[in-house]
């Protein structure tokens, strides 16, 4: 996919905003502060300008910041891993029920607290003030203005999408792999993709290329180098490179080489794999709902 000198200055204006996250990071020495959703909201709200995303900017703010002050405060409660896990799902689901929102990175705002066991209040003021630049931006650039506003999940889509992460959460319950459960790219992809009235095999063959991929890079160039910083100025450019190798766009697996650095060794070391498994389920289960269901929205 070629592209025109206003994709590339969108892509550095994204890239450098996400290399300012890790670097502010770098300089206090807090892990806390990185989110790797940012990098995804960042590539959706900056380089493909999703209309679902961008059309109501206040909830660009409001949305991911709810969503990590609830995951934050969840992960305070002696619960054990998965029913945290399921029980940020279920509100999130909820919430963006009533806030009529479409913000799917809301669900890795939610998760990533408890995924990194977050006990820090640097991980919401970062949530807090990522969030609220982005939505200054989206402001200021306009691109808003004409769009329709974004609206929530079906109610059946939210059953299945439910569904679903109840049977993964039993896959990994009998098999006894707990941190297989909450992935937060993947779910952001299901949650997406549960959305589009039409969703089609190749499709979702690519995307879980694309995320299989990006996970992986992010998991090797982890392996090689030790600087947070260092480890996004070489992974985020090699996921560009594998999105435009398969010609899909997907926010979420610029996510990915962030995640890689905050995750616990246990999930860090299986994270290919369970990317892999994870999203084959998910989006092969939602091309079968599609056969199914079609046409409906």
């Amino acid at each position: 996919m070629r592209l025109s000198k206003l994709e590339i200055r969108d892509y550095l204006i994204g890239y450098l905003f996400v290399i300012l996250m890790i670097l502010i990071a770098t300089l206090f020495k807090d892990i806390e502060i990185i989110l790797p959703e940012i990098a995804a909201l960042t590539t959706g709200i900056f380089i493909y300008q999703d209309s679902n995303w961008i059309c109501e900017p206040t909830k660009i703010f409001l949305a991911p910041s709810i969503t990590a002050i609830v995951g934050f405060l969840i992960n305070l409660l002696s619960m054990n891993y998965v029913s945290k896990i399921l029980l940020v799902l279920l509100f999130v689901i909820i919430f963006l029920k009533l806030l009529s929102c479409a913000l799917a990175p809301s669900f890795a705002t939610g998760l990533l607290p408890i995924i990194v066991n977050a006990n820090h209040v640097s991980f919401i003021v970062a949530t807090l003030s990522f969030t609220f630049i982005l939505m200054i931006s989206v402001h200021i650039r306009g691109s808003h203005r004409k769009l329709h506003k974004g609206s929530a999940m079906l109610y059946r889509n939210m059953a299945v999408y439910t569904g679903l992460i109840l049977i993964w959460a039993l896959v990994v319950i009998v098999f006894q792999v707990p941190q297989m459960i909450g992935i937060p790219p993947v779910l952001v992809v299901l949650y997406e993709v549960l959305q589009k009235p039409k969703y089609h095999f190749n499709l979702a063959i690519k995307q879980i290329i694309a995320l299989t991929g990006s996970a992986t890079i992010g998991f090797l160039v982890y392996l090689n180098f030790k600087s947070w910083l260092i480890i996004s100025l070489v992974s985020l450019p090699l996921v560009f490179l594998l999105l435009q190798l398969i010609k899909v766009k997907v926010p979420a697996a610029y996510a990915f080489p962030i995640l890689a650095i905050v995750l616990p060794k246990s999930m860090l070391m299986i994270l290919p794999v369970s990317s892999f498994l994870a999203s084959s389920f998910f989006l092969i289960s939602v091309v079968c709902y599609r056969k199914l269901v079609p046409n409906i929205n």
